[in-house]
């Protein structure tokens, strides 16, 4: 009998994909990650991914599915890979995406050396992706059928090797024909709300957490239009974000948005509407998935954020490893920090981390 150690994050989708494995024969168990930095806990009573609450009900579930059920704690971890991670990349004028660095450092690989630690065969999430091999023998990931709920943009960081030891149960399913099953199972947690927020800043006000626990990052500084000129003072780089109009607190005779967070010279570069349009951009880190490396200029779908749609582009790449990517059309506020994920129909090819646009 394989054996799967399911993430169990507390909420509907996980513990459907516990229900489902056990379902076909798997032997379960059940995990749930302990990552909340003591100094951002939530209170019992409050929701959200990894909060206290979160592993009660995990608790529940487990309990009412006869499966064991451990807490890990992975703060230290966490702290180092994720939280770290994203004070840097604010710091250096960039916007992280903290769920794709948590999916890829956590999740899938200091969860998955727990699981394989207690001997299991595989790890599970409650993920809307599914899992295949291609003629070469390479998995690849590919979108989950609802595509409303698809969330392969924040995956595509996994290995291979990862791929080989992930299930992902949820990637022929419907979102409301989950809801269904764990309200037919009277889950409690059947009509628990999605986990929205940033899951270690309970609420999802970042420049809060990023004032209050990293204050050595506010560095004042001037705000310039695109030829330099001085319009006001910016109260740190975090605190402002590609295509922002609102908050500006500079006036012009039409209105301004960020256009350029510049890091070297710690100032906050804003421009016109029009100025907000970029040709292409620069990725780096790349991580392929269903082919080993972009050897040659080719045409992909891409996306530049988790709900943007898909648009065409020319993939080109550079000495360096990184990637030029031209758009078919142009695209409003490219945002260095984010990352741009390629596709082939259904299918992942790879993604890398906006370096910059153009």
């Amino acid at each position: 009998m394989e054996k799967v150690l399911v993430a169990m994050s507390g909420g509907v989708d996980s513990s459907v994909t516990a229900a489902l494995l056990k379902e076909k024969g798997y032997k379960i168990i059940g995990g749930t990650m302990e990552v909340f930095p003591d100094y951002e806990q939530k209170p019992l009573d409050e929701g959200g991914c990894c909060s206290l609450s979160s592993i009660e009900d995990a608790k529940m579930v487990a309990h009412k599915l006869d499966i064991p059920h451990y807490t890990f704690n992975l703060k230290e971890v966490f702290q180092k890979e994720v939280i770290d991670d994203f004070v840097n990349e604010y710091r250096d004028g960039n916007t992280p995406n903290p769920c794709i660095v948590c999916n890829k450092e956590i999740k899938f690989k200091a969860l998955l050396k727990k699981a394989l630690e207690l001997d299991m065969d595989y790890i599970a999430t409650g993920h809307y992706a599914k899992i295949d091999q291609n003629e070469n023998g390479r998995y690849t990931l590919k979108k989950a059928s609802d595509k409303d709920k698809d969330q392969t943009y924040m995956l595509y960081g996994f290995t291979q090797f990862q791929l080989e030891h992930t299930l992902l149960p949820l990637g022929s399913y419907k979102k409301d024909e989950i809801r269904n099953i764990a309200k037919k199972l009277s889950f409690s947690v059947h009509n628990k709300p999605d986990s929205q927020e940033i899951c270690f800043v309970p609420d999802n006000d970042y420049s809060r957490f990023l004032e209050e626990n990293y204050p050595e990052i506010i560095e004042h500084g001037p705000i310039l239009d695109t030829d330099g000129n001085k319009l006001g003072e910016h109260n740190g780089l975090f605190n402002y974000t590609i295509g922002q109009r609102r908050g500006l607190g500079v006036s012009a005779p039409y209105p301004l948005y960020v256009k350029k967070l510049d890091e070297k010279n710690n100032a906050v570069i804003v421009g016109k509407k029009d100025e907000l349009y970029f040709k292409g951009l620069i990725a780096e880190n790349l991580n392929y998935l269903s082919i080993r490396k972009i050897s040659e200029p080719m045409y992909a779908n891409i996306k530049i954020r988790y709900n943007s749609p898909e648009f065409k582009a020319k993939l080109i790449p550079l000495e360096n490893d990184n990637i030029k990517v031209l758009f078919e059309n142009k695209q409003r506020a490219v945002t260095p920090g984010q990352s741009v994920v390629f596709y082939k129909q259904d299918t992942v090819l790879g993604g890398g981390i906006i370096k910059e646009g153009f």
